[in-house]
């Protein structure tokens, strides 16, 4: 009897062995991780969800239950990426201490592969603790979604003194052990430079096509959420769409009473 062969599942030390950009999208479901996971190396369970999946109008209200949620049912549904999980927005800011009982928690209860966390040289204290116990995590510097109204809303990055500071961010990420960085929002040449001084991953969005890997979230991607849709998005898909007119057949059907037919019941009496 033959066995079925299961691929290994991605970690932070294959990420960085790989030949090709690191392929990365946001997933919130099990569905849509197992239809994500064969072309994906890195599986990004992020705080979005609270805006993409909860309608919020940012990632601020998103709790760690919420985030340990969805993280269960993308690595429930995906079999070879690796899974990466932001931690929330106040669940991990307050000290090292705080960030490792999350992250620990989160890790734990989920079986992720790595967390996430925002912030450059004000977490490297954080992240250093958190490596140094065992945890993976990748970083995310440029613009940072849990602090958009410090960066004056949803904006590029990278002008004038912007650019010191993102590097000046990226370099206190890598060396305090982070394996990876998400660079968001950040002009090109910036983002450019800072992956070429890195020795780590660098995750674009909205950054380089020089950088490490891509990440967008794959609500966009596909074209399934339209309320926001950032410059840096491209679609690949038009699935909005497409769900509008099948729920229409299925509204027009069931009003007509085609739906269900002979095929869908069981035990239907055919009259003569």
């Amino acid at each position: 009897m033959s066995k079925q062969v299961v691929a290994k599942r991605h970690t932070p030390r294959s990420l960085a062995l790989l030949d090709a950009p690191v392929v990365s999208l946001t997933a919130y479901t099990a569905p849509m991780a197992k239809l994500m996971d064969p072309h994906c190396d890195l599986l990004l369970v992020g705080d979005s969800l609270g805006m993409v999946v909860y309608g919020m109008d940012s990632t601020l209200a998103v709790t760690t239950e919420m985030m340990i949620a969805h993280g269960q049912a993308v690595v429930r549904g995906s079999q070879k990426a690796c899974v990466a999980i932001d931690l929330p927005f106040g669940s991990y800011q307050k000290s090292p201490q705080q960030a490792f009982e999350t992250a620990a928690e989160v890790m734990a209860r989920t079986g992720a592969g790595c967390v996430k966390l925002e912030g450059g040289i004000e977490m490297a204290e954080t992240i250093q603790f958190l490596t140094q116990r065992g945890i993976p995590v990748i970083g995310h510097i440029g613009l940072k979604p849990q602090a958009v109204h410090a960066h004056g809303g949803f904006r590029m990055l990278g002008r004038g003194t912007e650019a010191e500071q993102i590097m000046a961010d990226a370099k206190a990420v890598a060396d305090a052990g982070a394996f990876a960085v998400v660079i968001e929002s950040t002009l090109e040449p910036v983002a450019r430079a800072i992956t070429e001084a890195l020795p780590i991953i660098t995750i674009g969005i909205g950054a380089s096509p020089a950088c490490g890997g891509q990440v967008l979230v794959g609500e966009d991607m596909l074209g399934l959420f339209t309320d926001f849709t950032p410059r840096f998005v491209k679609r690949f898909g038009n699935l909005a769409a497409e769900v509008d007119r099948a729920v229409a057949d299925y509204a027009a059907a069931v009003r007509s009473r085609q739906f269900p037919g002979p095929e869908q019941c069981v035990g239907l009496v055919k009259k003569d």
